[in-house]
């Protein structure tokens, strides 16, 4: 999704564009697309921007010297994330009713903006992120924890703001819901301390939780410590919010390029999700299933955003083992070829977005002394086998961040 798009579509949105131009405008943005949105939004002759504060992975190279810049940690937080998050509760604290404050939310906000409550540290939430991560926890749970560990996330931003809050969201979560993009600093929250804990019990890391997170949600639990804003409440009912690009629109590019290129396209209903490596078998089903209901040259796509339990030392993704699981399986397809990438360009610790397999791809593996996929995806090593083989996507970071994309491919 091309930044300067995603800010025409919030622009056009009914109330949305005369309500920004309403006030004095005051700009956070954070996020994997943080930067390129901003910089959309400042070409807007019909917008003034009284202020910006831009909170990223890599200061984009045009951003301008009025922007205030702020580098901060992703996929884990760091000491750059709290400063982000102090400075911008801070900074919205000082605004007033009549002004305006406008955020900018894309992927990688939750780790990129970190200022927990008082009596957690930093340490602390790495920690306990890390080990949910491990354990293959979905973006819905990590959230619900993140939300309610930080001073920002869940509305709390909001919360600290006077001035009318509106959200614009490029979305990278399944569902596209507000209050999960970047874990919804300006949204109210419904998860509760209960919700949280009940998914600590689900995921059996009660143990692996540092004690000042554990004893922070029991007495969440217990109301000691106040829950996040929810739908309703006074303190967020000057918030307005609206998912401006999502996978939807990925895809839909995607099948329009396929069929300039001369296939017919099927777009799979069911968004993909769950632990990498299994989704890819049932993917692989169903996406077979659908190419030969459709026949001839076909294009089948999906998106969604899987998850992938670490328990090796390699390097990979949740897209690379999505393919990597498949490679088996499309050895016995000739003119299959199946891939999966991050629309971010960053798939897990690989450096690169994706990676493809066709029915070669096993037999050109044997042929460089590799070993079997199961080798790998034990190590969670998925990089060191199709890297050799030239069969990664290697795209750059792409400034833009909607989830992953899979396709099907065949050439009858």
């Amino acid at each position: 999704m091309a930044p300067g798009r995603l800010i025409a579509r919030a622009l056009a949105l009914p109330d949305l564009g005369a309500r920004l131009a309403s006030a004095p405008l005051h700009v956070i943005a954070v996020g994997k697309a943080a930067p390129a949105m901003t910089m959309a939004l400042l070409q807007r002759p019909e917008v003034a921007v009284a202020s910006a504060l831009v909170i990223g992975t890599h200061r984009a190279a045009d951003l301008p010297e009025s922007v205030e810049w702020c580098e901060a940690g992703h996929p884990y937080p760091d000491e750059r994330s709290l400063e982000a998050g102090r400075h911008a509760r801070a900074r919205v604290s000082t605004l007033s009713s009549s002004e305006h404050l406008l955020l900018l939310v894309s992927g990688g906000a939750s780790a990129l903006m970190a200022a927990p409550i008082p009596g957690v540290s930093l340490e602390d939430k790495q920690a306990a992120t890390r080990a949910l991560m491990l354990q293959g926890a979905d973006i819905h749970e990590l959230n619900a924890l993140r939300r309610h560990l930080s001073a920002v996330k869940g509305g709390r931003l909001a919360e600290a703001c006077r001035a009318p809050v509106t959200t614009c969201a490029l979305s990278d979560v399944v569902g596209d819901d507000l209050h999960v993009i970047g874990s919804g600093p300006g949204m109210p929250d419904p998860t509760s301390w209960h919700d949280v804990a009940a998914m600590l019990t689900r995921r059996q890391v009660w143990s692996l939780m540092p004690p000042a997170v554990a004893r922070a949600v029991e007495d969440g639990v217990a109301g000691r410590i106040p829950d996040t804003p929810k739908p309703g409440d006074p303190a967020v009912a000057h918030t307005r919010g609206a998912v401006v690009g999502r996978a939807a629109d990925a895809v839909e590019s995607a099948a329009a390029a396929a069929r300039a290129a001369g296939y017919s396209t099927v777009i799979l209903p069911e968004r993909v999700t769950g632990e990498a490596r299994q989704s890819a078998r049932q993917w692989w089903a169903t996406a077979c299933a659908a190419a030969r209901a459709q026949g001839g040259r076909v294009c089948v796509l999906s998106s969604g955003e899987t998850t992938v339990t670490v328990t090796g030392t390699g390097r990979g993704g949740r897209n690379l083992e999505f393919v990597l699981a498949l490679v088996d399986a499309i050895s016995d397809h000739p003119g299959a070829l199946v891939a999966s990438l991050g629309t971010d360009g960053v798939d897990g610790s690989s450096g690169v977005a994706g990676a493809w397999a066709d029915s070669a791809t096993r037999a050109h593996a044997a042929a460089r002394g590799l070993h079997a996929p199961e080798h790998y995806l034990a190590q969670n090593d998925s990089l060191r086998y199709f890297e050799p083989l030239s069969q990664v996507i290697r795209t750059g970071p792409t400034d833009t961040n909607v989830g992953d994309v899979q396709l099907l491919l065949v050439h009858p």
